[in-house]
């Protein structure tokens, strides 16, 4: 019998040029540093410098949550419910991509955390609604403002006109936010 081949693995160097090349493919230097950067290495370099700044946040994002005692798919639920509407455990699982069962699960912690609240439906009594409470609100409101007060940290020392581009870019992106489903998130501009 013979032993069966370590799978090759790519050089790290190869699979940084190749996420600058689709990177600057689908962005175009332009829109990341005036002309267009001829050298890939450069580009390699601000994909490199992305990547520790998304490190940075999500380390920080991680923190927090551990601070907290609040996994990520608890967070992730408690957004689901945060715009105020009455959701049932069967809609919030398709949401979050659970199964019933594991959602149950998920809001019974919730609830004894006083995060969220559940109901039962007057219509159909084996249905379960669940809306965030008030101290639920109040831990999305510190999640926010501690995510808002990382990313302000990153982009103060950047010039004026590296801040204007970065506005631009979060701007456009929020006018154009995706849900999980890759629907558009409409938000109250009008444009669609």
């Amino acid at each position: 019998m013979t032993e069966p081949l370590p799978a090759r693995r790519r050089p790290r160097g190869a699979s940084v040029r190749a996420i600058a090349r689709r990177f600057e493919a689908d962005l175009g230097a332009s829109v990341l540093a005036g002309p267009r950067i001829p050298n890939v290495r450069q580009i390699s370099e601000r994909v490199a410098m992305g990547r520790a700044l998304w490190r940075e946040l999500v380390i920080g994002f991680a923190s927090q949550l551990g601070d907290l005692r609040l996994g990520f798919t608890q967070l992730a639920a408690l957004y689901v419910l945060a715009d105020g509407s009455t959701t049932t455990i069967g809609e919030l699982a398709e949401s979050l991509a659970r199964s019933p069962s594991a959602t149950s699960r998920l809001v019974d912690g919730l609830v004894r955390r006083r995060l969220v609240e559940r109901h039962e439906e007057p219509d159909d009594r084996r249905q379960r609604s669940v809306v965030l409470t008030h101290r639920g609100h109040a831990v999305l409101r510190a999640v926010d403002r501690a995510r808002a007060d990382q990313f302000l940290t990153a982009v103060r020392p950047l010039t004026t006109a590296e801040r204007a581009l970065v506005a631009m870019g979060v701007a456009a992106l929020a006018t154009r936010a995706f849900s999980r489903k890759g629907r558009v998130v409409r938000t109250g501009t009008g444009e669609g």
